[in-house]
């Protein structure tokens, strides 16, 4: 079963066009990039040229609007990007986006095609429910720093997702934590597409539709539900 989401009422008030769609996942099939995911990332990144028309990522309206939350939080977006805006970037630069593994190239195709944020987490990892609230300062993040494991923790009124044992998820969906990331042996996942006002709720149910289409395509026979907009 998918964990409980829950988002407090401190981030409804900080962002209250705030949607998100969950696609929960189970007996899926990860590994090494392939040819297959490597052309999808390539056409992701076609995709997004058409969209911004020769425009810069932090133009769109959508991402425009990461901003000013991103600012409203305490945070600089021009130093701490959220997700979609980063990738955004990256599929536009020379040497184009990352490989990863085939369930993280599928989930980073839909964000840099659809200019939406969007995560995975391994639900085998999170440790009860999920809540996206404002930190106080002392949580728990965990992270790796020149290899070596190292705790972090986000600043005071920081928006972060974390679960029973820590923040998985810092500055919204600026940096994940690699305990609750999708690795190769990954098999069950909990996929977050969110969005912002003006963005169509109706957009991010597309995407999201887009991304179960990917999950049964490149794991076939695998149990997908994609969730209602909350």
């Amino acid at each position: 079963m998918i964990p409980t989401l829950t988002v407090s009422d401190e981030v409804r008030a900080l962002a209250p066009g705030f949607t998100h769609v969950a696609v929960e996942a189970h007996g899926l099939v990860n590994g090494p990039s392939t040819e297959a995911t490597s052309a999808l990332l390539d056409d992701a990144g076609r995709r997004l040229a058409g969209r911004l028309d020769g425009r810069s990522p932090h133009e769109d309206p959508h991402m425009a609007a990461w901003r000013e939350v991103y600012t409203a939080f305490g945070s600089k977006p021009s130093r701490t990007r959220n997700s979609a805006e980063a990738l955004a970037r990256r599929a536009l630069a020379d040497s184009g986006l990352p490989r990863i593994n085939v369930l993280v190239d599928l989930y980073n195709a839909v964000s840099v095609a659809r200019l939406i944020p969007v995560g995975g987490e391994d639900t085998d990892r999170i440790r009860g429910g999920m809540r996206l609230v404002r930190a106080v300062g002392d949580e728990d993040f965990v992270t790796v720093a020149g290899g070596a494991e190292v705790v972090e923790h986000p600043d005071a009124g920081e928006v972060v997702w974390c679960d029973d044992e820590g923040v998985t998820c810092r500055r919204w969906n600026w940096r994940q934590g690699p305990r609750t990331r999708l690795t190769e042996e990954s098999v069950s996942a909990l996929f977050l597409l969110e969005s912002l006002a003006p963005m169509p709720v109706a957009d991010v149910e597309s995407a999201g539709a887009e991304l179960a289409e990917l999950l049964e395509k490149f794991s076939p026979g695998a149990r997908i539900a994609v969730h209602a907009p909350e």
